[in-house]
């Protein structure tokens, strides 16, 4: 890339763990802050972000392709938050620093010194940015809490699936995902009014309340007119029809008519204009109402040709799209005629395949570099603070880096 990337210069200090905090720091690391990972020291065989102990796949000990899925273009600082010394180091760091960024437990920001009421004696242009399960002012502060109990409390379960079924969860930790892009989204917000201010501030977002957020229209009628939004056979859109998974001869595919427009294209390209005239499917209206009889017509008659036979009639034509398996959807030539599959050096892997970044400037996919290894810029630091090499030997000793 010719020119810095947007976040070149900006320095955040990140005490991050697991998935939901170090997914949105990544977006800022990989869009050129300098983001420094800080981590428990090793002691006993522990320590660290507790995703690098994340199986099944290793690429050393305690060093899972969990964790480099999360922390790519970070530095990492190993540091005893609790420990007096730790606090002078960190206190030092923030002093350097635009913003700090943590998703520890509701309670335990202000125990570690990462408010802003902390901090802004050092630095009153620093920005705090916490990401907690259930916020830190309030009865569940201390409550420890997880992607899937938010999703369950949330309504996603009892929103996905088919009509009649268990409960069923995302395949993902999408609330994790969208909480630690909430996340990035308050520091980089407070972080521009910092800059024009000279003041920070802290900006917090929550599991839950994320998750209830993405309930977005469901939340709106049922709060307005009392409308419940219930599951849908065939994961069909509430309102629209068709727009629904239907089976071809040898797999899925998902069509989606949002738009009258997109019904009469989908009949002329499958050759079935008797569709359109029949009078139980002349309205998105009427094919609602009838939603039964027009599935068992649209299975019949994509069950008679495979799912490529359809892409190729419909694609580019009506929203359409195969249901695809993990593999098939990460093997897509698509994702490589794009950008979206790229690879880093690690040290105990070259060529480690990772996913690009879905943000670009000025039409180029942003750079990356794999994951750190535990402590990995711990010295660095340490030095460029005034630390001399037998200072640093000391702290290591004694647990505190």
């Amino acid at each position: 890339m010719d020119r810095p990337l947007p976040l070149a210069g900006f320095r955040i200090l990140s005490a991050e763990q697991y998935g939901a905090g170090p997914y949105g720091t990544m977006h800022l690391a990989q869009l050129g802050a300098e983001v420094i990972k800080i981590e428990p020291p090793r002691v006993n065989g522990g320590g660290g972000d507790t995703a690098r102990a994340v199986g099944p796949h290793f690429l050393r000990d305690d060093e899972s392709l969990y964790f480099s899925a999360f922390n790519l273009n970070k530095r990492s600082l190993t540091l005893d938050l609790r420990a007096a010394e730790g606090q002078a180091i960190f206190r030092q760091l923030a002093a350097t620093a635009h913003a700090v960024a943590n998703n520890k437990r509701g309670d335990l920001p202000a125990t570690l010194g990462l408010t802003y009421a902390a901090l802004q004696d050092i630095n009153p242009a620093i920005v705090c940015a916490h990401l907690s399960a259930y916020g830190r002012d309030n009865a569940r502060a201390r409550w420890p809490g997880y992607d899937y109990l938010m999703q369950a409390e949330a309504g996603y379960l009892a929103l996905t699936g088919e009509p009649g079924g268990e409960p069923q969860r995302m395949g993902l930790s999408i609330v994790d995902f969208m909480t630690g892009t909430l996340m990035s989204v308050g520091l980089l917000s407070a972080l521009i009014d910092a800059q024009r201010t000279g003041r920070g501030c802290d900006v917090d977002t929550d599991l839950l309340s994320a998750a209830v957020h993405q309930l977005s229209y469901p939340a709106v009628w049922y709060m307005n007119e009392g409308d419940e939004t219930q599951r849908t056979p065939r994961s069909a859109h509430p309102t629209a029809t068709p727009s629904q998974l239907v089976k071809a001869q040898d797999g899925w595919l998902f069509i989606m008519c949002q738009l009258p427009k997109f019904w009469n294209v989908l009949t002329k390209r499958i050759e079935r204009p008797d569709l359109a005239r029949d009078p139980r499917f002349a309205s998105n209206a009427d094919r609602l109402a009838h939603r039964q009889e027009l599935t068992e017509l649209l299975d019949a008659h994509f069950g008679r040709k495979p799912v490529a036979h359809w892409l190729d009639l419909l694609a580019g034509h009506v929203p359409v799209a195969p249901v695809n398996r993990l593999g098939q959807a990460l093997e897509n030539e698509w994702l490589e005629a794009t950008g979206m599959h790229t690879s880093v050096d690690h040290p105990d892997r070259s060529g480690l395949q990772v996913l690009a970044s879905p943000i670009r400037v000025d039409g180029e996919r942003l750079p990356n570099r794999a994951a750190p290894l535990l402590g990995a810029d711990t010295d660095a630091l340490l030095a460029e603070l005034g630390y001399a090499p037998q200072e640093i030997a000391r702290l290591r000793q004694e647990g505190v880096v």
